[in-house]
């Protein structure tokens, strides 16, 4: 009897939790103050106290940003509540249904923010959507009541009514994986890949719309390429165009783009334009889908740690311009030089030497986001080195694959064993598992020493399996070199960094110090490089100083500049195993 009391209690429970429902509504009544309204209907919830939580960091973008610190006027209609810690808010309804409502400040202009002005309304979900503890898997559904003047709402999420902004969601994590446009913006769409893919444009900017479905449905069908299917069945891409761009944000159906209003002409700013959304689109797989297993289920609540960053990041950094080549934006030539400017940027980083990408893929929430006057002595970007990385292990495979297979087999290999088979994210252990069987060839020194360690990549090596050389143009000159860089600020020259191992830095040139004169000779503006270059490696510079100021002399020495300036070319006469593998690299 005991027994069978316990199965009706358990049962009675479980009708009751799974009858609970969560549904939101999203308000701006006053655009100019820059807030947000939002109420959150609570049915069925019949436990005496329901934790509240306000995630502290938007995925994707990986660093605790607090966004509880935008919160005010947190309310219920009826019952209490109580602050329990910086993020969670602990509830006692009078019953079993309770309305929570807040007021959300939102005016950072960014891709994982929330914004709101007279003139639009962006919603990145975490920013300002709340989520019930432990609940998060119960489907919600959202209401927008924007003001009468807006007419549009561009979102990847479902709707509901052709009357209403109504929308659902299956939980909370795709409720906020959802950016959402509200304004007046410019909408159309194209299809690419059997995807309906719907494009929100904020703001003005010399872009041309069927331009834009061309190319953009050019990425579509080279991204898709890669993975021989599309998970989408609709897409969606918010664009605003800005005075300062500051780049995008991947989703599980959309992106967010933030551009320069006049990057669309024709060029190089056109062709970063088309690589970001090569980039963000590539996210669909790598990181949405196929990923690290600390990336998901998210944890809101706390920093969600992962040494793969440079597979996340960086292998997409290498597709987005790789992509383009294949799409026909580059040839051999152009694609080639830009990726030679990208190991000169890696090698002349002192942080190189000294971090690891898997390192510096751990450490992206202390020190990737934020950077200070010294990062560049003790960090690397885990995007351009795993560019490098990514690079270094497709020619890897080419090469003892004789051209059968590149770096989109391993790719199509976390695709279809992790994502479709297990549906879970993978370990460290298993990505390498998965480039060994790929490759065919083990690869513990490689991971070991090149990937966890700060072993020189060996470019001379892997470049020649395609009958390329890697040529340092900086070789055999004989340029001098101080070790800092400067700014004018306010009419005065100061450094903003000195670089490890340079003279500037072993002599004792600081950060924020003023350089006024050089050998008695006052520095005009920024000629400082005028009266450095006149020198050769070994002469004693004077440098008068104001620190802090204090008027200082100090006296340095000056170095070669052992800066590297690579680019990579292709050999005369190629093996015919050369030729075939630079072909299937570079899809020639």
């Amino acid at each position: 009897m005991r027994i069978l009391s316990l199965f009706f209690l358990f049962i009675t429970l479980s009708l009751e939790s799974s009858s609970q429902t969560v549904s939101y509504h999203l308000s701006m009544p006053e655009p100019h103050t820059h807030y947000f309204h939002v109420d959150i209907n609570l049915v069925r919830f019949s436990e005496d106290s329901v934790d509240i939580k306000m995630p502290v960091w938007a995925p994707g973008s990986y660093l605790v940003r607090e966004f509880s610190k935008s919160v005010e006027n947190f309310r219920l209609d009826n019952g209490s509540s109580k602050m329990i810690n910086k993020n969670t808010w602990r509830i006692y309804p009078n019953g079993n249904s309770v309305k929570i409502s807040y007021d959300v400040y939102a005016f950072e202009m960014s891709v994982r923010t929330s914004f709101l002005d007279e003139s639009h309304a962006y919603i990145n979900g975490t920013s300002l959507f709340m989520y019930i503890a432990e609940k998060k898997e119960l489907p919600t559904t959202l209401e927008i009541t924007p003001p009468a003047y807006w007419k549009k709402v561009s979102t990847s999420l479902e709707r509901t009514s052709d009357k209403t902004f109504s929308y659902k969601a299956p939980d909370y994590d795709v409720l906020v994986d959802s950016p959402i446009e509200i304004g007046n913006h410019i909408e159309f769409h194209f299809d690419a890949s059997g995807v309906k893919h719907n494009v929100a444009i904020y703001g003005k900017g010399n872009f041309e719309i069927e331009a834009l479905k061309i190319d953009m449905a050019k990425i579509v069908e080279s991204c898709t390429n890669v993975f021989g299917e599309n998970p989408n069945k609709n897409y969606v891409f918010i664009i605003h165009n800005l005075t300062n761009g500051s780049g995008g944000l991947e989703h599980l159906s959309s992106t967010t783009l933030q551009v320069n209003r006049w990057g669309y002409q024709t060029g190089r700013n056109y062709e970063s334009f088309l690589s970001l959304v090569a980039h963000e689109y590539f996210h669909l797989w790598n990181v949405k889908r196929i990923r690290p297993i600390n990336l998901g289920p998210f944890d809101y609540d706390s920093e969600n740690y992962t040494n793969l960053l440079w597979l996340c990041e960086g292998f997409t950094s290498y597709y987005d311009e790789l992509l383009l080549k294949r799409a026909g934006y580059y040839d051999s030539e152009k694609y080639l030089r830009k990726l030679a400017n990208t190991i000169s940027r890696v090698e002349n980083q002192p942080g190189n030497k000294l971090q690891p990408v898997t390192e510096a893929s751990f450490h992206a929430w202390i020190k990737a986001y934020r950077p200070n006057e010294n990062s560049k002595n003790t960090t690397i970007s885990y995007y351009s080195k795993g560019a490098l990385l990514a690079n270094a292990l497709d020619l890897i495979i080419l090469e003892n694959t004789n051209a059968e297979k590149n770096l989109d087999d391993v790719l199509r290999v976390l695709w279809n064993e992790y994502y479709k088979k297990q549906n879970r994210g993978f370990t460290d252990k298993e990505f390498q598992t998965a480039v060994e069987q790929v490759t065919g060839k083990k690869l513990d020194n490689f991971f070991l020493n090149t990937v966890s360690g700060v072993e020189t990549i060996d470019y001379k090596t892997y470049f020649s399996y395609a009958g390329c050389e890697l040529l340092d143009l900086n070789d055999g000159a004989e340029n001098v070199k101080l070790g800092a860089s400067t700014t004018i600020k306010n009419g005065r020259l100061m450094v903003t960094r000195v670089y490890h191992g340079t003279a500037a830095y072993n002599d004792g040139l600081y950060v924020n110090d003023e350089i006024v004169a050089i050998n008695g000779y006052r520095v005009a503006d920024n000629d400082m490089t005028t009266l450095v270059d006149n020198h050769k490696a070994g002469d004693v510079l004077t440098l008068t100083l104001s620190r802090d100021g204090i008027m200082t002399e100090i006296k340095v020495t000056l170095q070669n500049d052992k800066n590297v300036n690579y680019r990579i070319v292709p050999i005369d006469r190629p093996t015919e195993k050369q030729e075939l593998i630079y072909k299937k690299w570079l899809s020639e």
